[in-house]
C-alpha cells in the first residue's frame, strides 16, 4: 500500500508518469487519473483512467530518481556512480560522507546499499531540494547536512566527492577515513584530476584514476550500431588510507 504523497511511477501505453499518492488528480493523454485511487494499490497493481486507459503501479527506484526527481543541477550518471560503488566496495555495513549533494540522486543509489549516509550541500537552495529527493526516496539512512565538507567530523568508511576539489579537502577526507577506507572524487575536467592524483598520492596507499565512458547500442530498421551520444562524462579517481 502507499501512503499519501508518497511517489508512484505509472507505466502504459509507452508513457511513464512520476506521480504523488492521494494528491487529487492526474491528467494524461489516455484521460484522468484518481491519484487518491493509488492509495488502496500496491506496486504491480493497475489503474484505469476514466476513459478507461490503464497504467501499471510501480515503487520507484533510484534509476526513476535520477530519470524524473527535480534536479538542481546535473547529477553525477547512474554508470558513473556505479564505478564509485564498485570500487569502493559499499556495503551495508559502511558509513559513507558524500559531498557536493546537488539533486541528491547519489546519495539516494548510496542510502539503498550503505548503512548511513552524511551528504554535505554548501548551497542552501540545493540542500533543500536534494532533502526532498531522499524523503521521496523514502531513506532513513540518508541525512542531508547544508554545510562546508570541510567541516565535518566523525570517521567514514568511504567519503566521495563530486564538487570543486582542492587540496585541503583531499587532507580533510584521508583525515576522517578509517584505515582501509575509501576516497572517489568524481571530477569533470582532468585539471581537478590532476589535483586529486597529486594531493592523494602523498596521503593514500592506493591511487588509480578511471575515465567514465559508456555507449549505449541503437537498433534500428537498417541494423544495430554503438549510439552516436557522447561516451564520455568525466573522470573517478579512487585512493584508499
Amino acid at each position: 500500500m502507499f501512503e499519501p504523497g508518497d511517489r508512484v511511477l505509472l507505466v502504459g501505453g509507452g508513457r511513464t508518469f512520476f506521480v504523488r499518492a492521494g494528491c487529487g488528480s492526474f491528467s494524461t493523454d489516455r484521460g484522468v487519473i484518481d491519484l487518491d485511487a493509488l492509495l488502496a494499490a500496491s506496486p504491480g497493481d493497475t489503474i484505469q483512467t476514466h476513459t478507461g486507459g490503464v497504467f501499471q503501479v510501480l515503487a520507484p527506484r533510484a534509476p526513476d530518481f535520477f530519470a524524473r526527481a527535480s534536479r538542481s543541477g546535473a547529477p553525477m550518471l547512474p554508470k558513473d556512480i556505479g564505478l564509485v560503488i564498485a570500487y569502493t566496495g559499499m556495503n551495508n555495513r559502511d558509513v559513507v560522507l558524500d559531498a557536493g549533494t546537488g539533486s541528491g540522486i547519489a546519495a539516494i543509489y548510496f542510502g539503498g546499499i550503505a548503512g548511513k549516509v552524511v551528504s554535505y550541500e554548501i548551497r542552501p537552495e540545493f540542500a533543500r531540494q536534494a532533502e526532498k529527493n531522499v524523503a521521496d526516496a523514502k531513506l532513513s539512512t540518508v541525512e542531508v547536512i547544508c554545510g562546508d565538507v570541510r567541516e565535518a567530523a566523525g570517521t567514514y568508511d568511504i567519503v566521495h566527492l563530486d564538487l570543486s576539489v582542492t587540496p585541503d579537502i583531499v587532507s580533510h577526507a584521508h583525515s576522517i577515513l578509517r584505515p582501509g577506507g575509501y576516497l572517489a572524487c568524481y571530477t569533470p575536467f582532468l585539471e581537478q584530476l590532476v589535483t586529486v592524483m597529486d594531493t592523494a598520492r602523498d596521503l593514500f596507499t592506493e591511487v588509480t584514476a578511471h575515465e567514465c565512458i559508456g555507449r549505449e547500442i541503437a537498433r534500428g530498421p537498417r541494423g544495430t550500431r554503438p549510439s552516436t551520444r557522447v561516451c564520455h562524462t568525466g573522470y573517478v579517481t579512487v585512493a584508499r588510507v
